[in-house]
This record gives C-alpha cells, structure tokens and sequence, in this order.
C-alpha cells in the first residue's frame, strides 16, 4: 500500500490518537450486541500496546448531532473492549479538555484510554479546524483505523492529520488492500452480487460493475426497478420512480461492455409484509395487483448460486429480499451459504450480510468481510476517501 501504516511510525513509548469504528448494537439494558468491528480493530490495538505506545481511542456511536445523548455514551463500549483485549480499559466522559489530558498524563506504557463519543462535540462532524488541533494535541501520532467512516471528512477522521503524522491502522491497511485487488486485479470471472433498497445508493457501484464485473446478479427491492423498467407488473412492491430511466439505460447495456446482468426469474410475494406472513413463490410475470416482492424465488437462488460455484472472486453487498422478517432472508441465506461454498475470493460488507453470515456461521469462510458500509460503495464508485487521503504517503517524510 502506498501509504504509511502503524508500523512505519516510531510508536514507542509515544502518545498515538486510534480513530475507530465502534459504531454498535447496543441492547437496551447497556451490553454490545455484536463486537464485530471491535474486534476487527484488535491487531492495531494490540500492536500499539506491545510496542509500549500510550493508546488514545475516539469513536463515534449513534448521531448525537453535537449533543451529549446519555444512552449513547461509550460506557458499554469501554467495558465489552476491557474483555477482549483482556486488559483495563480506561474511559473518561470527555473527549477535551483537562479530564482527558490528566487522565493521558496518567497513562502507563501499553495504557489504553477511550473517549466519550466523539460525536458529542459539535466540531467533530463540522470538522473544525480548532477542534481538530485540540485532538491532535493529545497525542504524538494519529492512527486512522476507522474504514467505515474514511468517506467522511471530520475532525477525528481528516481534520487532525493536519497537525500531526497520519497513517493507517491495520483494519485500515487490510481493508484497502482487498479492495484495490478487487478493482485493479481480481480473479477472474468475477461476479458483483448487489442488493439492497435503493438503486439511487449504488448507481455508481452498478456502473462500476456493468464494466468490472463478468456477471451482475441483482436483488433485493433494487431489482424491482429494473423489473418494472423492464416492463413487468411488479403489484405493490417497492421500487424507485425516478430511476426507471437510468434502469432502462443498463437493461440496453447489458452484456455489451462487460457484465452480464441477471435479475431474478421468479420471486416470493406476500399480501401484507409482518411477522408470521405467509409468502408463495411465482414467476416474475405472474405478480398479482396488491402482492409485494419480498425475495428472490428458488430458480433465481439456483440461477445466483450456479453462477457464484463459477466464480473466482465474489463481491457482495446488500441483502436480497425482506431479510430482517424470516422467513424471507432464505434467498440471502442461501447466497451466503453459495459464496462461503465456493472457493472464490470473497469480500462482503454491510450489516445485513454480516448478520446473515453470522446467523448461519459462515463468517469464516469468506475471504474479507468489509467494515464499512458507505464508504465501500464511495471506494468502487472511484470516490475520494478523506479519511484515507490525509494520510501520509510512504514517500513523504515528516518530522
């Protein structure tokens, strides 16, 4: 990778600043319900630790817009981090100001400290230039570990690397590793497999793939548009009015530049979507008025998983159907199950993919699953990244 990472820095005994992405899945009652960024983090941590570095960390949960929220504080964070790094972990209610900088001067070699939700402060998302120097001022290196806000251009993501060195965190350097070879250098052939609400959210990703990718599987309620912008009665499901016409200019290019795109032959359609619905399964030209898409059908699932068994990389985001309300997560189901079976070089991202993976314990039969979200779709739309920008390249020096 052409930028500096963790290792490339002189942490020893030095102040470093760790921008995370511990954005989690609080219960009610205060407990991480699933740590799975946390942990993705864990190799940067430990390796600051081992090298005696005092280890500042700054996350975000929630969107507080400026504010302190009381039930988004990181309390809950600082514990569940305690257990799986198998060390104390000490959190302060601030994220400036004399607290923390007592707290820090107080820090042992290898000591690790969590700020209160970065977020808090108004100038974070701002990113204003005074409190991005009041960050920097805690610590001697800056450490961006926090993919999945690379596409946002704050404080603690962009604004600090102004005043001190930057680089990337091995989350970090993992992360932009597998998706430059997915752009640059994949294995072919090569299947995108897109799903998802919204076609306005990956227009580019679509694009990038229609010229990328050997086959385009579409599913989830974006498929839906570019059924009905294929001239098939879809009822009452979801789908975008404003996008038929872009839909019909990549319905025109299919197989032309690249990739071959396929939509779902047949579908699961349900009267009302709720708990304990009962859906059945119909040819996509057999949608009654009134009934709703809420999966693909079993010959699309079959149709999907022939393709991925014939793959050698597998790039895969969003789910494709109703997932949150079983049973009609089957189709996303059974596509994880296609993609972990494969042997491809897979990379996923999005909650509801690592959700389904988990749920059926896949997750370590796929070659990289992503920890961010938008920022993923920003990187295969040729997007600049800010929060990967700023750091520093291997051929810059810096004092």
């Amino acid at each position: 990778m052409s930028k500096l990472t963790v290792r490339d820095l002189p942490v020893e005994g030095k102040k470093v600043f760790v921008r995370v992405d511990f954005n989690v899945p609080l219960s009610e009652d205060g407990l991480v319900l699933d740590d799975t960024r946390m942990r993705a983090s864990l190799p940067t941590l430990n390796y600051l630790v081992d090298k005696n570095a005092k280890i500042i960390i700054a996350s975000h949960l929630g969107r507080p817009m400026g504010k302190v929220v009381e039930e988004l504080k990181l309390d809950p964070v600082a514990e569940r981090l305690s257990q799986l790094l198998g060390r104390d972990v000490l959190k302060v209610d601030s994220v400036i100001g004399e607290e923390v900088e007592q707290a820090i001067a107080k820090l042992p070699p290898g000591g690790i400290l969590l700020l209160d939700n970065i977020r808090f402060e108004p100038g974070e998302e701002k990113n204003e230039p005074e409190f991005a120097r009041k960050l920097a001022h805690l610590a001697d290196y800056f450490v961006n570990d926090a993919f999945g806000t690379a596409h946002r251009a704050h404080a603690s993501t962009c604004g600090i690397a102004e005043y001190i060195p930057a680089a990337a965190g091995l989350l970090m350097e993992k992360e932009i590793l597998y998706l430059e070879k997915s752009k640059v250098n994949p294995a072919r052939p090569l299947v995108a497999i897109l799903g998802g609400r919204k076609v306005a959210d990956k227009i580019g990703v679509i694009r990038f793939f229609l010229q990328q990718a050997d086959n385009l599987l579409l599913g989830g309620a974006m498929a839906n548009t570019f059924l009905k912008a294929s001239g098939i009665s879809i009822g009452e499901s979801l789908y975008e009015e404003d996008k038929l016409e872009m839909a019909r200019e990549v319905i025109r290019e299919n197989g032309k530049k690249y990739a071959r795109i396929i939509l779902p032959k047949d579908v699961v359609i349900v009267e009302k979507l709720e708990s304990g619905a009962r859906g059945k399964e119909v040819n996509i030209d057999e949608i009654p008025e009134g009934w709703s898409v809420v999966d693909i059908g079993s010959k699309t699932l079959k149709a999907f998983q022939d393709v991925i068994a014939g793959s050698e990389t597998v790039i895969w985001n969003g789910p494709l159907g109703a997932y949150e309300v079983p049973p009609f997560n089957r189709g996303t189901i059974g596509v994880a199950r296609a993609v972990a079976n494969s042997g491809a070089e897979s990379i996923t991202g999005g909650g509801d993919i690592v959700a389904a993976l988990a749920s059926a314990n896949l997750t370590d039969k796929i070659t990289h699953i992503s920890t961010g979200g938008g920022a993923v779709l920003k990187f295969w739309e040729g997007k600049e990244l800010p929060g990967l920008n700023v750091l520093q390249e291997r051929s810059v020096s810096r004092s």
